[in-house]
């Protein structure tokens, strides 16, 4: 009968209990002293765990997810047969068998035998998210999928607090649903349309899945409420058009869209709510005094929102430059995680495509959305008579949780104001 040789953790300094993440060998290995059995994580680092022993590996001990400390049995080996193995193979001069004295414990801890919270997760992308050992372990025990959540830390990092938001909102989801939608109603059925004739299937690109995750959680979880205004900027598309005409030899070249950028920050300075965020809890404001502004951009993959940052210390031909940069590295995949971070408020140009006027839905945690369509010349009264006008639909979507009715119509107003007389803008 084979003799078998315990492996037990050895002293990993102050944790008294760490969780095996990953388990490095398999039953049958032939493994060697100081091969690394399994990787553990405390919540400061990982670290892997190695054998004292050579022999080959007969009953691993431990699961995914077991926690274990100093003494714990981790496999048991059959050193027997290793040696037989080696003897075999390259026959050494007769040597007395000295067998592996183990240390003996006085009554070594078993591991915590307890079902991985997350033995429905693709471990290997796991391992892969950026977040710290500490939110790894705490998505562990909670069961929280690290590749399906975004990170608000630095280079899209995975805070603790992003994991929390996850759990909650997953919890949302299932409240309340018998099996269906978060709504509490069926789902989509799975219908065969190929019964009516030939189709073909296209997988979504990254982007159409995650703007579409996005969309529908924002759309489903905050109150809407879109706001329309006609804009006159007869006066403006005419100082835009000298001023390209003028710095034409410099390379200057204005867009509409700068302006509007000008215009919106001015809102936000005069109508601070639609500057902040609505706190998790829903009992606070975060106020922010900083104003940047993204812009949604539509690329071959979909739809991208990159930030321009300091948008109320720029200048116009600045912002004209920068849109027609960050323009370019959407669409060419350039755009690195923190250009499309930190935004207080989006804007969404459809002019250049057609359409009067449209809802778009918010960018959260945003609190509002400015949707810009096709302008169009008009026949506007003015008191005695029809005169032609250069008119700009203009989409507000607000968070009726934090914006009321009437604060979202004065900001319209306020914006028409500013973008109808363009010495407004700068002063």
């Amino acid at each position: 009968m084979s003799k078998m040789t315990e492996v037990f953790v050895p002293d990993i300094g102050d944790f008294d209990a760490v969780e095996v993440i990953e388990i490095l060998v398999s039953e049958g290995d032939s493994i060697s002293v100081e091969d690394s059995l399994l990787t553990v994580e405390s919540d400061k680092a990982t670290m892997e765990i190695p054998s004292s022993h050579a022999g080959v590996v007969a009953k691993i001990k431990v699961n995914i997810g077991d926690e274990v400390s100093e003494g714990s049995l981790v496999v048991l080996l059959d050193a027997e047969h290793s040696v037989a193995e080696v003897v075999a193979e390259a026959p050494p001069p007769p040597a007395p068998v000295v067998e592996a004295v183990v240390p003996v414990k006085e009554k070594p801890k078993a591991p915590i035998s307890r079902p991985s919270p997350t033995i429905n997760i693709d471990h290997d992308n796991f391992k892969k998210a950026h977040a710290s050992p500490a939110v790894r372990k705490f998505a562990r025990e909670l069961g929280a999928d690290l590749t399906k959540i975004n990170g608000s830390g630095n280079h899209a990092r995975i805070l603790k607090s992003n994991v929390q938001d996850y759990i909650k909102q997953s919890l949302k989801e299932l409240d309340g649903c018998g099996g269906g939608s978060s709504l509490g109603v069926e789902p989509m059925p799975e219908i065969d349309f190929s019964q009516w004739g030939e189709v073909e299937t296209k997988k979504l690109s990254k982007i159409n899945i995650l703007t579409g995750k996005a969309m529908h959680r924002n759309w489903v979880t905050i109150p809407h409420v879109t706001q329309f205004e006609d804009v006159d900027i007869t006066e403006l598309e005419e100082f835009r058009k000298k001023t390209n005409a003028t710095y034409a030899d410099k390379g200057i070249k204005v867009t509409m869209l700068s302006f509007m950028m000008k215009a919106v920050v001015s809102g936000l300075k005069e109508f601070p709510r639609f500057n902040s965020s609505l706190e998790v809890s829903g009992k606070s404001l975060i106020q922010k005094n900083y104003f940047n502004i993204g812009i949604a951009v539509a690329t071959p993959d979909g739809l991208v929102v990159p930030v321009i940052r300091d948008v109320d210390k720029k200048s116009l031909s600045d912002l004209a430059t920068e849109l027609r940069e960050i323009s370019i590295k959407a669409r060419d995949k350039k755009l690195k995680p923190s250009e499309m971070q930190g935004g207080c408020f989006t804007i969404s140009s459809l002019g250049g495509i057609g359409g009067s006027h449209f809802t778009p839905i918010l960018n959260a945690p945003e609190v509002a959305i400015l949707g810009v369509s096709r302008s169009e010349m008009k026949p506007v009264w003015n008191g005695s008579e029809f005169e032609p006008r250069l008119m700009c639909p203009l989409s507000l979507s607000y968070d009726h949780r934090v914006i009321d009715g009437a604060e979202g119509a004065a900001f319209t107003t306020y914006l028409s104001r500013m973008l109808s007389d363009v010495r407004f803008l700068l002063m």
